[in-house]
């Protein structure tokens, strides 16, 4: 696959489309893996005679399986191609989503929801490798949010699938789908994604390569920039995604089969965010849309933590700081990843899978913060989201010093 610039994807429209929609699909690993089996989280507690904040805690453990995934499919994909990692990680994430839904304890699920992880990780990481493999940073930048818009369909009906077929067949079925998308997701591969690393461009040097490369990537304080605050941004998202489910179901007394009306209203606000970002682009620079974004993130994020704390305008203000929060979200990502990649072509796997692995890292603190600190309120969540929220401004501003100004992309 040749390295394309915007007249080559307008050109080649088909294989674009076909294109996203792969990567699309390996990026909604993640989502659909998280979402899909919230809804179920308290009936699992109850089958396994475990409290709710036990059953949580999968979820962070999911998080850190897919940091180390990340880090360890990134380096390999430089060396080997993209396609066989993917393959073998489809295959991984097929086999252990079977071994969940026939898992005999809690210990047993945590267990192999890592092991998921580890597979599920290759589509994210290696994903936006191919990314890097054919765009330059504009592109990138659009492709990634098209990426979104492909995969944000996955927090929408993720939710509202596991709670139907919660209902209907039980949580285990849940992770029989998750098999079934797992095996789909390889035949994709195996039949409609072309090698974009040809051999000439590979590195040939060894695990003592990939270490000094990861060494460089985390001294480069620019990079790191773009890495902490894309990362601390989806740890905000993921302080939602391990409290979400108490907040609605238990503190609000929403139906289970309901929660996805939520969760998926949420996810859709991220979407639409993603899509302006494309539409955006074409005026403004990828920094200077991050900084803008984020800006909207803290101080939404900072504002719900407020009437939260105070008790300030019940459920329906919540409900709206939190879409706000959430949705801007979708423009942050894009940029960030799109502006961290831009100067590692050669590097691009390692790349990646530093930043997937501090993205994750950073979800599962995130998550296991709102377990630790549960009081029966809303304050543990919302206290976590601020907090991502501004650490993750802070290190845009003092890290990457992105353009600052709103000036068209013409101009500057």
């Amino acid at each position: 696959m040749k390295q394309a610039t915007a007249s080559t994807v307008l050109t080649a429209r088909p294989s674009y489309t076909r294109l996203a929609l792969i990567l699309g699909a390996l990026a909604a690993f993640g989502p659909f893996s998280i979402d899909m089996y919230l809804p179920a989280l308290p009936t699992i507690a109850a089958e396994f005679g475990v409290a709710t904040a036990a059953i949580q805690q999968t979820l962070s453990v999911f998080f850190i399986g897919l940091a180390i995934g990340q880090l360890f499919y990134g380096p390999i994909s430089d060396r080997v191609g993209r396609r066989a990692p993917l393959l073998f990680g489809c295959g991984l994430y097929t086999v252990a989503s079977i071994g969940c839904a026939l898992a005999p304890s809690a210990g047993g699920l945590m267990a192999l929801r890592f092991l998921q992880a580890l597979g599920g990780a290759v589509g994210m990481v290696i994903g936006r490798s191919v990314v890097r493999d054919c765009f330059e940073e504009r592109e990138a930048a659009r492709m990634f949010s098209l990426l979104m818009l492909v995969m944000g369909v996955a927090p929408i009906t993720a939710p509202l699938l596991g709670g139907q077929v919660l209902i209907a067949l039980g949580w285990r079925a849940i992770f029989f789908f998750l098999a079934v998308f797992g095996l789909f997701c390889l035949l994709m591969v195996w039949f409609g994604l072309e090698e974009s690393l040809p051999k000439e461009r590979r590195t040939r040097e060894g695990l003592g390569y990939a270490l000094r490369a990861y060494v460089g990537l985390l001294t480069d304080r620019r990079y790191m920039g773009f890495a902490l605050a894309g990362g601390l941004a989806s740890a905000a998202m993921f302080a939602y995604i391990s409290g979400s489910a108490f907040v609605f179901i238990e503190l609000n007394n929403v139906p289970p089969d309901r929660f996805g009306f939520f969760f998926g209203a949420n996810a859709f606000g991220l979407i639409a965010a993603s899509q302006l970002n494309r539409w955006l682009l074409r005026r403004f620079t990828a920094a200077q849309l991050l900084s803008a974004a984020l800006s909207v993130t803290a101080s939404a994020a900072l504002l719900l933590f407020m009437v939260t704390l105070l008790n300030i305008g019940g459920f329906p203000l919540f409900v709206a700081l939190l879409f706000i929060t959430i949705g801007s979200t979708g423009m942050v990502g894009p940029n960030a990843m799109a502006l961290a990649l831009a100067p590692y072509g050669r590097k691009a796997g390692s790349a990646s899978a530093v930043l997937g692995a501090t993205q994750f890292a950073a979800g599962a603190l995130a998550g296991a913060l709102v377990g630790l600190l549960a009081n029966g309120t809303a304050l543990p969540m919302v206290g976590v989201i601020a907090l991502c929220g501004a650490g993750a401004w802070m290190f845009l501003r003092f890290l990457a010093q992105p353009t600052r100004t709103m000036r068209s992309a013409t101009e500057s």
